[in-house]
């Protein structure tokens, strides 16, 4: 059994947030959210780290199905979480509200990110979304063996430094890249790899300005908040599940337990 029990120091220890999802740490040192466009592969990706090791269930208070998992690797037991298969995080269907919530209130250790090696324009839509969220995320851009056969070429080292994170060229029905994506998430779970992610920067100047005064905001309410800027971006565009997560107390109750006297409402 993992020694993360009682030990709050360790990078798995956040029951609140997690209970909240309904994930049961206690034998495991960290924990791995899988996402992606429908159609990546992302299924086969998951089937190909857990083997056998893995169970199915439902999201709590919904009717959308998970999958969980489990691997070792390096000494390390890694719990995984299969999200729903979603081509954004802006929460306007069920899907993507659970994809991003888990995201955001989860705070997985490492989240990779499965697309289509011939569809990687579109895919990375999503991939700059999940980096607007997580600073510990990993790019899996897999039928790569498909890419090939249509002359498709693709630089994962360029993208890898365009995107701050590690980017794994995969093949996953041959077992092709699994390895290498198993060490990327080892490092960047353990904070061997220290990921720099891009941000979008297409900015007016009134909404940076807006930008950067609701993120203090937030942060002056949540100084632990790691994204806070993203979470300014959300209230900013009117989205109602970050606007009643501070009203209801449920960014203060999972990044920054104080009073009730401070609990107070960020006002937009």
């Amino acid at each position: 059994m993992s020694d993360i029990n009682g030990c709050e120091s360790c990078p798995a220890y956040k029951p609140g947030n997690l209970i909240k999802q309904g994930i049961n740490m206690s034998e495991f040192d960290f924990v791995v959210a899988l996402a992606g466009n429908p159609n990546t592969g992302k299924s086969t990706v998951f089937n190909n780290l857990t083997g056998l090791r893995q169970h199915t269930g439902n999201w709590p208070g919904k009717t959308v199905s998970r999958a969980e998992g489990a691997f070792s690797f390096s000494g390390k037991k890694f719990k995984i979480v299969d999200l729903p298969g979603t081509y954004s995080l802006l929460s306007t269907s069920q899907d993507e509200e659970i994809a991003r919530d888990f995201i955001l209130f989860g705070k997985p250790d490492v989240t990779i990110v499965v697309v289509d090696a011939t569809m990687l324009e579109r895919n990375l839509n999503l991939v700059l979304q999940v980096l607007e969220i997580t600073e510990k995320a990993v790019l899996c851009v897999n039928l790569i063996d498909e890419a090939e056969r249509k002359n498709i070429t693709i630089d994962g080292r360029s993208l890898s430094r365009e995107l701050g994170i590690p980017v794994i060229l995969a093949a996953a029905r041959q077992n092709r890249g699994m390895p290498e994506l198993l060490n990327a998430i080892f490092e960047v779970a353990s904070g061997k790899y220290k990921c720099k992610p891009h941000r979008i920067s297409s900015e007016t100047y009134e909404l940076k300005r807006a930008v950067e005064k609701l993120t203090g905001k937030v942060l002056k309410q949540y100084p632990q908040l790691p994204n806070a800027r993203w979470v300014a971006l959300r209230l900013l565009d009117g989205d109602q599940r970050m606007i009643d997560a501070i009203k209801n107390g449920e960014l203060n109750e999972l990044y920054h337990p104080v009073s009730q006297e401070q609990n107070q409402v960020i006002e937009t």
